[in-house]
This record gives structure tokens, sequence and C-alpha cells, in this order.
């Protein structure tokens, strides 16, 4: 391996992970405009994603041990994206490529090239992605500076890198007519994210049907998911279709898959499979073009180790995954949807309500939140409506102030963990003083100049 020259040491970063040397350094020195690293197997690649932080890999997934097949490669995209979750990675490989694709953009790939290595072609897909990853982190910056409340994509409210990483892997598999299964917890804003899928997708035109699987008995499911004829059962007084019928040319989802009967996962993966169904008490196949979004709180993984839920069913509805993060997961999100929440409902129903006491800026902050924003938007609409004053104050939220702690993410080496401490600090303080620099310097316990400098290191808003 050989380091860049110096003069290249101020150029955008674009790791070449190769196990094969003569491709390597064909790789290595037909970018220009880049600092190219290179490394061939995944201990050196995580070594060098650590050392140098690139904002774009390629990845060849036959790497040793396993060159002939694929697990090495799999393996390294995810400590990859796991180390670092902005940067683009460009898996290439000549092993199945349909499956191979799925699976990288599943485990967060930006892209999928099949080998032979066009080097023309992969510089054009390595260019969109330094370009994107260059927006993205513009994007990052102006949602995270300000005080205010951050949206995206259109509706959900958000300033959290980990919401902002899952709002933009929203928008790319959008564009892929692919089944998305998207997983979180109960409150996390599932079908808000699956109605994005849809509206950001060729079928946003169509129709967006929503069933919750678990909110209908057994013995009616069937027949609204699939419809029914005239006379097929007692009360079936008229010719009804079903839920997925209703969503031709465009997008049927299904919230709480997981609680679908075995029998009924049967007959809806011969439609997946074949793209027909037969309504209740009928027998001319109908033919549906419709696409599947699912979503569920529970683990499927271990309801298909123990019979609960068919794998191939599984499979199906699954081709791209997107967990979502619970609100204790996304910093500074509670505080931040918390006043949004109240400046939205004191206009419609308490006026005379202002805004939050620092007592309860500071319940809403260490509360862990397991109803997620459901039970953040309607703890607030209750404290809204029923408070005296203008602020609302702890007792009005009926919080306690014990927090269980999240797991943090993986730091990419000590620089960048000094930087996400300091920002998630500094981002803290202002959010728990509305943005008041004496009060904010106070809780950090530093003076009001080394605030000002932090703020401009890292372009935050004041």
């Amino acid at each position: 391996m050989t380091n860049a020259p110096d003069n290249k040491l101020d150029l955008p970063v674009l790791l070449i992970v190769e196990d094969d040397e003569g491709l390597q350094r064909q790789l290595k020195w037909a970018y220009e405009g880049y600092r190219v690293i290179v490394a061939g197997e995944r201990k050196q690649a995580i070594e060098m994603v650590r050392l140098h932080e690139p904002s774009v890999v390629t990845l060849d997934l036959g790497l040793p041990p396993d060159p002939d097949g694929t697990s090495e490669g799999f393996a390294t995209l995810t400590e990859i994206v796991a180390l670092k979750p902005d940067v683009k990675v460009i898996v290439a490989s000549g092993h199945g490529a349909r499956e191979s694709a799925l699976k990288a953009i599943a485990l967060g790939a930006y892209d999928f090239y099949r080998k032979p290595v066009d080097i023309d072609e992969l510089g054009l897909i390595v260019s969109r992605a330094f370009h994107l990853h260059d927006i993205e982190q513009e994007n990052l910056q102006l949602e995270t500076s300000g005080g205010g409340a951050a949206t995206v994509l259109g509706s959900m409210v958000s300033a959290a890198p980990e919401m902002l990483k899952v709002a933009r892997t929203i928008e790319r598999v959008a564009t892929a007519d692919v089944s998305v299964m998207l997983l979180g917890a109960s409150g996390t804003g599932k079908e808000l994210l699956a109605r994005a899928v849809h509206e950001k997708s060729p079928r946003g035109k169509g129709e967006f049907v929503a069933i919750n699987c678990a909110a209908i008995p057994e013995n009616l499911l069937e027949a609204e998911l699939f419809g029914y004829e005239r006379g097929a059962f007692t009360g079936a007084v008229k010719t009804t279709p079903g839920k997925i019928e209703l969503a031709q040319g465009g997008t049927l989802f299904l919230d709480e898959v997981g609680d679908i009967p075995l029998p009924l996962q049967v007959k809806l993966l011969r439609f997946l499979q074949e793209r027909v169904i037969e309504r209740i008490g009928g027998r001319a196949p109908i033919s549906v073009n419709t696409r599947i979004v699912s979503a569920t709180h529970q683990d499927l993984d271990a309801m298909t180790g123990d019979g609960r839920f068919r794998e191939d069913l599984y499979y199906r509805l699954a081709e791209i995954v997107v967990k979502i993060p619970s609100l204790a997961e996304r910093a500074g999100d509670a505080l931040l949807l918390a006043r949004h929440f109240v400046n939205l409902y004191s206009r419609e129903m308490n006026p005379k309500v202002q805004g939050l006491a620092p007592d309860a800026a500071e319940a809403i902050d260490a509360y862990p939140w397991p109803g997620n924003v459901r039970e953040l938007e309607n703890r607030l609409k209750r404290a809204v409506i029923m408070a005296d004053g203008k602020l609302i104050g702890a007792a009005d939220l009926d919080l306690p102030l014990a927090r269980e702690g999240s797991a943090e993410p993986l730091p990419i080496n000590l620089r960048a963990a000094r930087e996400v401490a300091d920002r998630r600090a500094i981002h803290h303080a202002l959010m728990r003083t509305e943005h008041n620099i004496s009060g904010a310097a106070k809780l950090l316990g530093i003076s009001r100049p080394t605030l000002y400098d932090l703020i401009k290191q890292y372009q935050l808003s004041a």
C-alpha cells in the first residue's frame, strides 16, 4: 500500500478495496481529483477507513480468505457502514448479480457494479457518489445547525443523523420497484415512512392503501385483503374488492405484518409470486400490479426460526429492510419534537401556552420514551390542553427523571468521537436553554467565547 503525495491531502478520499494487485494498480491511477487509498483485505480496509475517513469506497466482494465467494466482502461492507454510516460504498462482484445487489443495498451499500470492471463507467458511479456525499453533508449541517424543527421526507420532524440516514435510504429505495420492510418499535413513524416510499416512487400518483393486520380479527382479514364475491358467505350482499386489488397501480402497506396467521401467509405468498389473486367465493384470477411495503415491531427472524412466520414469505417481503431508530436513539429529537408539538397544539387548543419550562425540557431530554414519538405527542397534547400557566412544567407531563442509557454508535476514530460528543453536548445545551448562549455555556461549564468558538468550528447555529 502506498500513501498519497502531500499535495493530494486536501482532496476527497476514495478507498479501493480489491485483492487483485493488477486491478488495484489500474484503479489507483485511474481517478483524477481524488486521494486514492488501496486495501487488499478486510482488516486493512477497516484500518484505512479509520485512518483516512474516505467519502467513497469501491469494494470487491471476493476478498480473501473467500476470494471465490462473497462472505468476506459482505462482512467488510457491514463493518465499514457501521464504522462510517455516511460513506458511499460501491460494491463490485461477478457472483450472483441480482442476489448480491439486493443484499448489498440492504446492508447499506450505495450502488452495485457487476464485473468485469469498465473504468469509465465505474468512474461515473464514483463521481456521482462523491457528489451525493457532498450534498448530504451540506444538508446535514443545515438541518442540525438550526434550533427549529427540521423536516425530512416532507413532514417528518427530525434533526438527528440517525433519522436523516433513514430518510436518505427511503429516498433511494423508493425509486426501485422492490418490496420494502420497515422494522421499528411502535410509535416510530412506520406508516409515515411507508407513505414517503409511495409518494417518492413512480407509483406516487396511484393509491396508497394501508391495512393494520393486527387490528382485524383473523376470520375477517382474508376478506379485507383479497375481497369477496356476492354470496360467498353470510352477509356478503355485494361483490367487494379487497385492499390488494384497491392498491392496483399503487402501494399496499401491510402494517404489523407479523400478525398475519399462517394459513393466510400461504395465500399472500402466492400473490407475491404470481401477482394474481382470487376473491373469496370467486374462480376468476385477477392480475394485480401493486407494490408491497410492510412493517412490524416484532422479531421476524425469531418468528421464522420457530415456525410462526414463513421464511419464503419473509424474503419476498424484505427485499429491502429499513431499520427505524427509536426516539431514545435520536439524540436531541425529543426536545425538538416537543417544542414542535407545543407550537402546533397551543395554536389549536390553548393559545396562552408559550413553551416548555426548564424542568420540563430536562425531563423530556432524560426520559427514554418507550412509546416513541406517539407517546411524546400524546403527552404534549394532553399537557397543552390541561396547562394553567404559560409554560408546561415537568409535573404537567408526569415524567420521571431517570433515563436508561442507550448504546452509542461506534466512533470511527478518537477525533471523530470527540467531535460527536462535542456536537451532542452543545446541541443539548442550546436546546435546553432555547439558544441562550450564556445559559448554554454555564451548563457546559465553559466560557461564552469558548462556546462561540466551538459553534463556529462545528458550523452550528447560535
